[in-house]
């Protein structure tokens, strides 16, 4: 069979669950272990709900600004990552869970991802947007150094996409309201 990685990272994550559910039950009982779960679990969602809410608004604020909104993609994915470990039942899961819903963790976690990705693909460290300068080779420059003038690029708005041109059999524009103009 051909699942055979899948069957052993779960079995493993099987193990650790059970040998970490027995370690809590056994450290501070069998009824505050269970209230321990279903508040961490209570605290877990709404700390999804918030810190998914504030990835939301943050993407869209960056998609209007025309900025590239790959922090705001990334914190969104590790928002969800986080809602699921917290939904599996478990001690180790929910601690993973609220470790990751949380933006100081969840700025490590994202730093680390993004190195082990350019690792694993070299040409992502070149295409990586840099806000604010141009890309040349896979460096940014603020300047040429040739005479050229330096000026502050404006951030990309929806008002610089083309417009289409409507066209009127008779060379009239039409009215506002969608009518063509009578002559």
């Amino acid at each position: 069979m051909r699942c055979t990685g899948v069957k052993v990272y779960f079995g493993l994550y099987l193990v650790v669950e059970l040998a970490a559910l027995v370690a809590v039950a056994s450290w501070l009982g069998f009824f505050p272990t269970l209230l321990l779960l279903l508040g961490g679990g209570l605290l877990g969602m709404w700390l999804v709900r918030r810190e998914g809410a504030r990835a939301a608004f943050a993407l869209a604020d960056a998609v209007r600004s025309g900025r590239a909104p790959h922090a705001e993609l990334t914190d969104g994915a590790l928002v969800g990552l986080a809602g699921l470990l917290i939904l599996l039942p478990g001690v180790v899961s929910d601690l993973l869970g609220l470790l990751l819903v949380l933006p100081f963790t969840r700025a490590l976690v994202r730093g680390r991802l993004l190195v082990l990705a350019e690792r694993r693909a070299p040409g992502l460290g070149t295409a990586r947007i840099r806000d604010g300068h141009t890309v040349v080779d896979g460096y940014a420059v603020s300047g040429t150094g040739d005479g050229v003038a330096e000026h502050p690029q404006r951030p990309w708005t929806w008002d610089d996409l083309p417009r289409p041109r409507h066209s009127n059999p008779e060379g009239s524009p039409p009215e506002p309201g969608g009518r063509r103009a009578e002559r």
